[in-house]
Order: C-alpha cells, then structure tokens, then sequence
C-alpha cells in the first residue's frame, strides 16, 4: 500500500510538471515558408510590413497575421478565441527593413509602442499599426512617416477595426471586421 501512495504521488508531480502554467507565456515562433495568414490565407512572408502572431492556451502552433493590425483585430473581435497566452508583433525597431520585417524578432505587443495613422501601408495595403520595442524607435517612426504613437491598451478600436484607418478595404477583412462589430 504504502509503495502504492508513493507511485501515485509521483506520477501526480511528473504529471503536474507537464502542464503549462496559465501565467507562463510561451515564446515566439520564427516565420516560416508555412506560415499563413489567418485572414488572408496567404503566405505572410509574401507581404511587406511587420506580422503578428498569436498563441493559443489549446494550440502548441501560433495564429499567423500578415499585419500588426490584423493580430490586434483577432483580440477585439467577439467570435475569435479568448483563451490567449502570448501576443507577438514584429519589432520594426530591429527590423532589417520594411520589405523584410524579420523572421524572429518579436515584441510582446502589450508591452510595445504602435505608430497609427503613418503613410505607411501594411501587409495587404492598408493601414498599418506599426510596432516598436521602443518609445524612441516608434517616435522617430512618426517624425518620419506622420501618425501618433500609443500603446496596445490605448490602440483606438474603431482605427484597428477599420472605421478610422482610411481604407475601404483591406483585402475584405475590413467589411468583415465591421460587419462582426456592429452585431453587438
């Protein structure tokens, strides 16, 4: 009996140790040749412009976004998943240019600074939230390219979603973002 307890107790702790902790984040993946848009179903690495991706607590795979704005959109929607461990954006701040955002340099997008409203267009031609690791990057952004710099919490919703971005379409995700926010 007693050599019973202590195989249970046992399994109970290795088994405990291979579950995530909710509170540990994952790290990002690097893009691949694989890696596919959620929104447009195209191969990200096809498009200028920084990425995203987000990770799911039920998926050991992350969502791809060919935009920065797409991955923020995902979070505001209703009907996308909830159950959101890490959310990565390309930190342009490192990137080696805009044509080539960079594979595996990735800001958590909380903690990062967005330039919104620049003449800089994204993934599939259309506004763009531009993310920096830093304050000072995403300024000198601005200073370059127009737009206001903010943070993740205070990114506008109707901007991300489409109603302020100055596009009437971006690649049909647009009419699709606001058609699912105006049934709420």
């Amino acid at each position: 009996m007693r050599l019973r307890m202590i195989l249970l107790t046992v399994s109970l702790v290795v088994l405990a140790g291979c579950q995530r902790s909710p509170e540990e984040m994952p790290a990002p993946f690097a893009m691949t040749e694989d890696a596919m848009g959620r929104y447009c179903g195209m191969n990200i690495l096809e498009h200028p412009g920084p990425k995203g991706q987000i990770i799911l607590a039920k998926y050991d795979e992350p969502i791809w976004f060919s935009s920065a704005r797409d991955t923020i959109a995902f979070t505001m929607l209703p009907e996308e998943p909830k159950d959101i461990r890490a959310i990565y954006v390309s930190d342009m701040a490192t990137a080696p240019s805009w044509d080539d955002p960079g594979v595996d340099n990735w800001v958590n997008a909380k903690d990062a600074f967005f330039v919104i409203g620049s003449d800089r267009k994204g993934g599939m031609g259309a506004a763009e939230a531009v993310p920096f690791s830093s304050g000072e990057s995403a300024r000198a952004f601005a200073r370059e390219h127009g737009g206001q710099v903010t943070s993740f919490a205070d990114l506008p919703r109707d901007y991300v979603l489409g109603q302020d971005s100055g596009t009437a379409s971006y690649g049909g995700l647009d009419k699709q973002l606001l058609d699912a926010d105006n049934t709420n």
